[in-house]
């Protein structure tokens, strides 16, 4: 592997690299590189540190790590439910992970940017058409056309916006209350209650719920605020 001196954000340009999309029009491509170069970023150095600081007590085993999150997002699937949605099952998890493990539990979101995938060819064919393979949503469509896959450089800019809403609603959720211990607890009940494997997992519950209200006798905060990345 090629060894780069003076990093800077612009040194992988200098190394051979693959499962790049080919743009048709390079000068939009650097217009929009260009736009794109001024947004704010995406997550900010403060939570960069608080991850470093809580993945390293995961790597001296005084935390758990626990990372979840889709394969691969689109602009379609877009909106608040599925987000909300995904935050409360990686806040589900967190709890009953630090019931059982009796451990704090480093909650990593994949999400907010799975916009682009590698292919194994450059091109599809389908009955004798050839097109560039589909690359995600951030690169071009899905669609088997001419049109639909071509890479369009705009796709960037949607990707910044959509990856930015995300972000900021999930640090909304995260301080806004929905992280409360007791709140995502109230949500595991209601598994237990509305399912058929809910037995399973009543005992562990009941300890949750002892321990949560022990908590609030004590004045411990019940906040359980995840890393946002």
């Amino acid at each position: 592997m090629k060894q780069i001196s003076n990093w800077n954000k612009s040194s992988w340009r200098n190394c051979k690299i693959k499962q790049q999309p080919s743009y048709p029009d390079l000068v939009e491509l650097k217009n929009i590189e260009n736009e794109i170069s001024k947004f704010p970023p995406l997550v900010f150095a403060g939570e960069v540190r608080k991850l470093k600081t809580e993945l390293a007590k995961v790597c001296e085993g005084k935390a758990f790590l626990l990372q979840g999150g889709d394969c691969a997002e689109s602009f379609e699937e877009f909106n608040a439910d599925n987000i909300r949605d995904m935050f409360k099952v990686m806040m589900q998890m967190a709890v009953v992970l630090t019931f059982a493990g009796g451990c704090p539990v480093v909650k990593i979101g994949r999400l907010a940017g799975q916009f682009a995938k590698p292919r194994s060819s450059d091109f599809e064919e389908k009955n004798g058409v050839k097109l560039p393979s589909y690359r995600d949503d951030i690169v071009n469509e899905n669609k088997f056309d001419e049109k639909s896959r071509t890479p369009d450089p705009k796709r960037l800019i949607k990707a910044y916006n959509q990856s930015s809403a995300t972000m900021n609603l999930l640090r909304a959720f995260a301080r806004g209350g929905l992280a409360d211990l007791h709140k995502v607890h109230k949500w595991n009940l209601g598994f237990i209650k509305d399912n058929s494997l809910g037995e399973k997992y009543q005992e562990l519950a009941n300890k949750i719920t002892e321990t949560l209200e022990f908590m609030e006798a004590c004045g411990i905060t019940s906040q359980n605020t995840p890393m946002i990345n």
